[in-house]
């Protein structure tokens, strides 16, 4: 069985603002990736982003600035 890490999990209301993050994060170097929304939550969009906790507020601080916009923020075990 493989290991589970935790991970912040970013849900976004529109595909078009998944895409957004991924451009804004490939440009700002920011670590993470999409990946399909995890069955464990809900969101509007079937993509969501991965990231490790560590990276959090780094980003945060990013993405507020950027004016990016996203459902939720969640912790999971994955």
């Amino acid at each position: 069985m493989r290991e589970k890490h935790l991970y912040i999990i970013i849900t976004f209301h529109t595909t078009a603002e998944a895409m957004a993050m991924e451009k804004f994060c490939d440009e700002e170097h920011i670590p993470g990736r999409l990946i399909p929304v995890p069955r464990e939550i809900s969101a509007g969009c079937g993509l969501s982003w991965r990231m490790k906790p560590e990276e959090l507020l780094f980003f945060q601080d990013k993405m507020e600035v950027s004016g990016l916009k996203y459902e939720q923020v969640t912790e999971l075990m994955l």
